[in-house]
């Protein structure tokens, strides 16, 4: 039996379907938010003071944040500008892909029905030598992951 390490998180990109990307559109420096729980109702039962009935009821996704250095010409902010500036949603899908040193797709996350939420740059400041880094923050639905089958 072969030993499996597991992947390390900084070789992925990001790619949003159904929009006008530029090439540098897919790469991120932070990607955060691929989390899912779910939310619970107590239900007390009449006599039994000892415990709560916990049931579960719904699964509930976090927002997608992706982080990166801001791009002069981008499909993407174009797609957030749209939405936040002219109320015009088109909610796409977008695939978050871990990949291997041959740049395979080791896993896949792929978020249905997400729109922008949210965007920001960072603070301009003149006494640091930092990339200016803009902020995009997704609402999605829900997501559904994909592995690949380990070689």
């Amino acid at each position: 039996m072969a030993f499996y390490y597991p992947p390390p998180g900084f070789h992925f990109k990001v790619e949003f379907l159904d929009i006008q990307a530029v090439a540098d559109d897919i790469l991120f420096q932070n990607v955060s938010g691929l989390e899912v729980s779910l939310e619970t109702e107590s239900i007390k039962e009449g006599g039994e003071n000892r415990f709560e009935h916990v049931i579960p009821t719904r699964s509930k996704y976090n927002d997608l944040i992706l982080k990166r250095g801001v791009l002069k010409d981008s499909g993407v902010i174009k797609w957030c500008r749209q939405a936040i500036e002219s109320f015009e949603f088109k909610p796409t899908t977008v695939l978050v892909q871990l990949l291997n040193e041959e740049h395979e797709i080791l896993i896949e996350w792929r978020l249905f029905h997400a729109w922008p939420k949210k965007w920001s740059v960072a603070e301009l400041n003149a006494e640091q030598s930092a990339v200016l880094v803009e902020t995009i923050e997704l609402n999605y639905n829900y997501f559904k992951v994909n592995h690949s089958e380990p070689t």
